[in-house]
């Protein structure tokens, strides 16, 4: 059985009383902190909401640490938590004010920068500005699709899991990765096709 590379940090959080905990799950948060607000931010859409649901993860990661038993990857857990944080805090949104889907993707000039663009053979356009553009509407196609639907999109092409790394995340079957996988492509298609056709066959 494949050792799981956060056994050692995890187990010396798990050993530490709570007062000494803080050194070894600092070291915690530093190796999962660009990924776990990266994963909240695509699915929340904006910068402030991505904090928030990066928080929130951490937050129950340092509560619960005590009960992971490696049953699943210890990043599996971690991701599925930033997920479960982001769609859980973009529906209590919802339920205090009934905002358009597409008025919570708003993005600002700053928000779109911090993106790390996936690159699925897409080879972007030199200048910046087209760049830019692109990298906006791919984020608003990404944020028309469900919550489970873009959760997926998400670890299969920016945090490139395997197939069966998201089956064990999202605690799903690999037919229903697969059958996710395949209905967000037809619908990442069907919006970013014209997007594509004018910035690369003008």
């Amino acid at each position: 059985m494949r050792v799981d590379p956060d056994q050692d940090l995890v187990q010396e959080c798990q050993a530490a009383p709570p007062q000494g905990l803080d050194g070894a799950f600092e070291r915690l948060y530093e190796r999962y902190r660009d990924r776990v607000y990266n994963v909240c931010y695509r699915i929340t859409g904006n910068a402030t909401d991505a904090l928030d649901a990066s928080q929130e993860t951490f937050g129950t990661l340092f509560r619960k640490i005590q009960e992971f038993r490696f049953q699943s990857r210890f990043s599996s857990w971690v991701y599925r938590i930033a997920v479960n944080a982001s769609i859980d805090l973009k529906r209590r949104q919802r339920s205090r004010k009934a905002t358009s889907l597409e008025a919570s993707w708003d993005q600002s000039e700053e928000d779109l920068a911090r993106l790390d663009v996936v690159d699925e053979g897409l080879e972007m356009p030199s200048q910046a500005a087209s760049r830019h553009e692109l990298e906006a509407e791919i984020q608003r196609a990404i944020a028309r699709l469900s919550p489970k639907l873009r959760a997926i999109t998400v670890l299969r092409y920016v945090e490139s899991l395997a197939y069966e790394e998201i089956a064990e995340t999202l605690q799903i079957s690999l037919g229903t990765v697969k059958s996710r996988l395949a209905r967000a492509h037809a619908a990442l298609d069907r919006e970013l096709g014209p997007v594509l056709d004018k910035h690369y066959l003008g």
